[in-house]
């Protein structure tokens, strides 16, 4: 099993330096529960005296990572802006149409699994969407299950993360809907999103996802690094709806650092510039 795992994460390792991505893994505890107000207090008094009120304990939680609170995302549209048309070719989206200062965060392959980062989105409660991989997470399935729990969303990454453009039709679609399959069997949930390994796709993945049930082929704008973002535009700047790539990556690949706090440092770049997080699964 430890030759496996080694292996596997001597194959991420090499194709993600090919493919300009970078990986992290997680660090700092999270505090205890807080005790509640009782439920005699009057609306719009203050809390008793050793009593927080929820935005306070959100605030703590904050603090425990070295982070402030995000402003909260606005409401979900009546009407998702990227629908799959009946019928019709699965769409392929590096961002959502919109005008707010949202961003939406996913996190590819498993193949970290530290328990301060579960504990992190707990406090945190900041949404994001992981796209797995079965190789890299069939070594430790339960590890997600608390993250799912959480609310965050699960979409497919492929059963063993090819090159789809290496592969023929019938072999894309055995990757795509494989993986469709174990994560139902895994965790009850059919995904309805996928990202193609490294990006890298055809209209014969296009199909095949179609075939398989996905109703958006997820792509990206901006790549998170060990402490900076990688920006597919010159200006370097996010904009309104675009959707950020990271890692489930530790600190061996991560020179030293933790999942956590290269999710930390990526919440942090996306305050610096306005912007707050949004649930993808609300828009797609």
């Amino acid at each position: 099993m430890k030759k496996t795992i080694a292996l596997w994460a001597a194959l991420t390792a090499a194709a993600l330096l090919v493919t300009g991505c970078t990986v992290g893994e997680p660090a700092a505890a999270a505090p205890g529960p807080a005790t509640k107000t009782p439920a005699t207090t009057a609306p719009g008094t203050p809390p008793a005296a050793g009593h927080e009120a929820p935005g306070a304990r959100a605030a703590a939680a904050y603090r425990t990572w070295g982070l402030k609170p995000f402003a909260a995302p606005p409401a979900p549209p009546a009407v998702k802006p990227v629908v799959r048309p009946a019928g019709g070719p699965v769409p392929v989206i590096s961002e959502i149409p919109t005008r707010e200062k949202i961003v939406f965060i996913t996190i590819d392959d498993g193949a970290e699994k530290d328990p301060e980062f579960v504990r992190m989105m707990k406090d945190l409660q900041v949404p994001f969407t992981m796209f797995l991989t079965d190789a890299a997470i069939r070594a430790d399935y339960p590890y997600f299950a608390p993250l799912i729990a959480q609310g965050h969303g699960l979409a497919n990454h492929t059963l063993t993360h090819p090159d789809l453009r290496t592969l023929g039709p019938e072999a894309q679609r055995r990757e795509i809907c494989g993986q469709q399959t174990r994560l139902k069997e895994r965790y009850g949930t059919t995904p309805r999103l996928f990202r193609p390994p490294y990006g890298n796709w055809n209209e014969a993945t296009r199909a095949a996802a179609g075939e398989c049930g996905i109703d958006a082929i997820v792509l990206w704008r901006e790549s998170m690094q060990i402490k900076n973002m990688q920006y597919q535009r010159g200006d370097r700047k996010l904009r309104p709806g675009d959707i950020i790539l990271a890692h489930f990556r530790g600190p061996s690949e991560l020179k030293g650092r933790t999942m956590t706090e290269m999710t930390a440092t990526m919440l942090r770049r996306i305050q610096e510039q306005g912007f707050t997080v949004a649930r993808l699964e609300d828009y797609v």
